[in-house]
């Protein structure tokens, strides 16, 4: 009797022991057993639903991947990388549907991203929901990265909390180049006189640079926006948020007080004004090179005349 029972208990310490997840997702949805087949084949447990994917999350996944071996085994990677981040089964999930380039990427490179990040401000539980707004910032090269936040921080003069606030809000701002980045900003604190806190606030870089030149200048010429001096405040301005995040309709009744049709009109001048002062610029250009070329000339005669005396 003693054996037998001995016996027993050492065949039940060798029998593997299935993971919590299976075990959740085999309770959820009974009908599928204990999830041992789900696309790894031949009776083994599925490695997603170890991971903490459900039935229906793995089959979603999968769907799109060919069946080959290493094909499986990049997406499992990829998967247990991004849940690594902190990112829930369905908020990975929905960063691998809607950028599945992410899974061409080795995860060390997903990690490395992720740790740049970090160092840009963004703790633990902000870095999922900026993965979950902006997948492409994991596929960026680090040295793309590291350029836009250097130009924010030295360039523009953006503290440390300011350039993390702003990534939180506005993420996407790392896929800019760095001279879009600086255009906005100069645009912004010298021609506006904002400075970088209510940038920040107002979600600056959210804002399409044609759209905020366009509102500013039309705010100008009416007399409605005064560019401050220094030390002076900006009381008499309409706040910025306003001025960038309002839709266009009720920017013109509450802010212009103008019609679609003065605005409308107001754009073709202004885009004509641009393009005048490009080709004048051209043109300007153009001389110089010519100038540069006479001279040039010039200089190689007079060589010549002294090396013949």
């Amino acid at each position: 009797m003693a054996a037998g029972l001995l016996r027993a208990w050492r065949q039940a310490r060798a029998e593997p022991r299935l993971p919590r997840a299976l075990l959740a997702a085999a309770a959820a949805s009974p009908s599928a057993g204990l999830g041992l087949c789900g696309g790894a084949g031949g009776g083994e447990p599925d490695p997603l639903l170890a991971l903490g994917f459900s039935q229906a999350q793995a089959a979603r996944l999968r769907a799109p991947q060919p069946p080959a071996p290493h094909a499986q085994r990049r997406l499992q990677a990829a998967a247990q990388q991004l849940l690594l981040l902190g990112l829930s089964a369905e908020g990975a999930l929905r960063v691998l549907e809607g950028c599945p380039d992410l899974l061409r990427l080795p995860p060390a490179q997903l990690e490395a991203r992720a740790h740049c990040l970090r160092r840009l401000g963004l703790g633990r539980g902000e870095l999922p929901r900026v993965l979950s707004r902006c997948p492409q910032l994991f596929r960026l090269p680090r040295r793309r990265l590291e350029a836009a936040a250097r130009l924010l921080r030295r360039s523009c003069l953006f503290t440390a909390e300011q350039l993390a606030e702003a990534l939180r809000t506005c993420p996407d701002l790392l896929l800019e180049e760095p001279r879009r980045l600086e255009q906005r900003f100069q645009y912004a604190y010298f021609r506006m006189g904002v400075p970088q806190a209510a940038m920040v606030k107002a979600g600056l870089f959210r804002t399409p640079f044609g759209q905020l030149r366009n509102r500013h200048v039309f705010l100008e010429r009416l007399g409605l926006y005064q560019t401050p001096r220094k030390g002076q405040g900006q009381s008499s301005n309409p706040k910025l948020k306003e001025i960038l995040h309002l839709p266009e309709g009720d920017f013109l009744a509450s802010v212009a007080r103008s019609t679609p049709e003065e605005y409308e009109v107001f754009k073709k001048l202004l885009a004509r004004e641009e393009e005048e002062e490009m080709e004048e610029e051209e043109r300007e250009e153009e001389e110089e090179e010519d100038e540069d070329a006479l001279y040039a000339e010039g200089d190689e005669d007079w060589d010549g005349e002294g090396a013949r005396r």
